[in-house]
């Protein structure tokens, strides 16, 4: 088990920083973006682990990956949107869409429409993570304690 979460974890950095590299991101962060989408990939395989369901456990790796994207962004002094895209990479339901496309072919509509709507789900879980965690961030960063 911990095998398999190890290599899980490898390959996610890999895409993470494979998909960074097709995007132009600079060479010397392509290690960046890959920790920022294998933490996230850990983060959902945690949550799926703990018989979390597969859009509350995208939500919660979508905003370990916003709240890390951040906190690289500061640190190496680069746009978050370098590493909050990079690491949203595992998270995207492109399996369940390519289902979805493929039992419509195939007539299958009711299954199809099932997938669907999951990928749909899916994908807003991962869009309102990203503003979810962006507006907490916003508020911590702007309140009274913090300057």
């Amino acid at each position: 088990m911990v095998v398999q979460l190890l290599e899980q974890l490898a390959v996610s950095f890999v895409a993470c920083a494979a998909f960074s590299l097709i995007f132009g991101v600079q060479k010397h962060r392509l290690v960046q973006c890959g920790l920022v989408g294998a933490s996230g990939w850990l983060a959902y395989t945690v949550c799926s682990m703990l018989d979390m369901r597969t859009i509350p456990a995208t939500l919660l790796a979508v905003c370990v990956v916003t709240i890390i994207s951040q906190i690289m962004a500061k640190h190496y002094r680069t746009p978050i949107i370098v590493f909050s895209a990079a690491g949203i990479i595992p998270l995207v339901p492109g399996k369940i869409a390519y289902d979805a496309m493929r039992h419509i072919v195939q007539e299958e509509y009711v299954i199809a429409l099932e997938l669907a709507m999951q990928a749909f789900m899916i994908s807003g879980s991962i869009a309102i993570g990203l503003v979810f965690s962006e507006v907490v961030y916003l508020i911590f960063r702007r309140s009274p304690r913090s300057s």
